[in-house]
């Protein structure tokens, strides 16, 4: 298969976190694209369901500075360099909740927007453990847990707003919204 080619890159910006280049690029027709902006993250993200022996499912609240909000969300977060996508869920559940975890199982993987970016998602499910300490309170303001039975009822009412908590609760109950 032919695929496009990258003729030029710029870059708009660079940081610890993300890069963001301006690429030209020339399709296999021969057409031109002047400027096709990229996205370029340095790390993974994780996102865990975190099921405890009641079925209920961990969430957490979280300010959104990007959009102004506070939001729940399942536990989440960059996947450090060394780590695999379930040590870092074990560590990103213990920083957000306090909450040890087991039977851990990587379920899922994916580009949340390829078309621009390289950033890759990983879903873990695993089981509670016991409570052994406190969330960052920097970085999370309360936790809840939700029967599964309510999972539906919060993706019908839109009550969740990110994508990487939508489309591991999905996987997780089998929602079907028809």
């Amino acid at each position: 298969m032919n695929k496009p080619k990258r003729l030029d890159r710029k870059v708009v910006y660079k940081s610890e976190w993300i890069n963001v280049y301006t690429d030209r690029v020339q399709f296999p027709s021969g057409k031109i694209l002047e400027e096709h902006h990229i996205l370029d993250f340095h790390s993974q993200a994780v996102g865990v369901v975190v099921e405890n022996s009641r079925e209920e499912v961990l969430f957490v609240q979280v300010f959104r500075y990007a959009l102004d909000a506070v939001t729940w969300e399942i536990p989440a977060g960059r996947i450090d360099k060394g780590e695999s996508p379930i040590d870092a869920a074990i560590r990103e559940v213990q920083e957000e909740s306090g909450y040890e975890t087991s039977e851990h199982k990587l379920v899922y993987s994916f580009y949340p927007i390829d078309g621009i970016s390289d950033e890759k998602f990983h879903i873990v499910f695993c089981k509670a453990g016991r409570r052994t300490g406190d969330f960052d309170r920097d970085e999370i303001n309360d936790i809840k847990w939700v029967h599964k039975d309510k999972l539906k009822q919060m993706i019908q009412k839109q009550e969740l707003c990110d994508g990487l908590s939508l489309s591991a609760l999905l996987l997780y109950s089998g929602v079907s919204l028809s």
